[in-house]
């Protein structure tokens, strides 16, 4: 949250960066985080959190959408990488929720694969508007990235016992894009 801060502020450090960090790297990764966001353009986690390598282990879906591959590659960090904390983050304007949003609204399924994402994220767009009715997109967003956090954790063996342990925890946070700002709207289990 503190690279955040820096990258809103616009006081970047870009640390981590250089070729001495790279090379010592050749060998080993020590991420302190695994960030699980979305995959649009205008999201580079490494960017919005002032990160650089070696520091973050990222999985990217559109509208973070959980299948096997990511189940897998969180579970790799947590278990062989020893990263305590995996951040769900998501975004306004998400295209994969507007997109499902919209499947909702009409009943009209979007073709090919955009399918497999809209049914994967309709739940959280049926417990938005479930609560409220007049739900907006923001709500709908929010709820998605809630839901993610917690069903990598209901889906994950590995995952539920590393958090269980307080070896590993789970947040979501929402990203503005007009101000560069994370908010935290979940969290699940502490750091260890």
């Amino acid at each position: 949250m503190d690279g955040n801060a820096r990258f809103v502020g616009s006081e970047s450090n870009h640390p981590n960066q250089d070729a001495a960090r790279r090379t010592s790297l050749v060998t080993t990764q020590h991420p302190f985080a695994v960030i699980f966001g979305c995959s649009d353009s205008r999201l580079a986690a490494e960017i919005i959190f002032d990160l650089g390598l070696g520091d973050a282990f990222v999985v990217r879906t559109a509208g973070h959408v959980i299948d096997n591959t990511v189940l897998g590659s969180l579970e790799y960090s947590v278990d062989y990488l020893n990263v305590p904390l995996i951040v769900v983050l998501g975004h306004d304007s998400c295209g994969a929720v507007t997109a499902t949003k919209e499947a909702v609204a009409t009943g009209q399924m979007p073709a090919g694969f955009v399918r497999d994402l809209v049914e994967r994220i309709t739940p959280s767009v049926l417990t938005s508007l479930r609560r409220d009715q007049d739900s907006g997109l923001s709500d709908m967003i929010e709820e998605h990235v809630k839901q993610t956090a917690a069903r990598l954790v209901e889906n994950s063996p590995i995952l539920a016992s590393a958090v269980a342990r307080q070896r590993t925890a789970v947040v979501g946070l929402t990203y503005r894009l007009s101000d560069g700002r994370a908010d935290l709207v979940y969290s699940n289990g502490s750091i260890g």
